[in-house]
Parts: C-alpha cells; sequence; structure tokens
C-alpha cells in the first residue's frame, strides 16, 4: 500500500499535467508541486458551507473585515 505523502505526490503530479499540460518539475515532491500550482491562483473570498440541514444562523465562519455578526 502506498503511503500518504506517495498519494499526494501522484495526485499533485497528474493534476499538473492536465493544467499545464506537461510534467511537474522532477525534484518537486506533491507538497511543492501544489503549491507552486495553488500559489498561482487568485484569493478569492468565498462562501462555501451550505446545508440543508442547519439554518444559517446556526454555521460559523470568518468574518472579513467590516463584516459584522
Amino acid at each position: 500500500m502506498k503511503s500518504r505523502d506517495e498519494r499526494i505526490a501522484e495526485e499533485a503530479a497528474a493534476l499538473w499535467r492536465e493544467l499545464f499540460d506537461g510534467q511537474p518539475p522532477p525534484a518537486a515532491d506533491g507538497a511543492a508541486v501544489l503549491e507552486s500550482i495553488t500559489g498561482k491562483l487568485p484569493n478569492l473570498r468565498y462562501d462555501r458551507l451550505r446545508s440543508p440541514f442547519l439554518r444559517p444562523s446556526l454555521i460559523t465562519r470568518p468574518r472579513g473585515k467590516g463584516e459584522t455578526a
């Protein structure tokens, strides 16, 4: 059975190949590949938690500057 780090490295390499249509840097491990991929993404704010079983007032999440509870 493969270790967690090996599985992460394989998934990161597969994601790199899909996004950039080539091989990832040969010396990079999975964490380094993911960091280089996600480091290029814009820092967007989003609200991703939705649940039909919880009222919005029961869901707690970080607030941005100027937002009230």
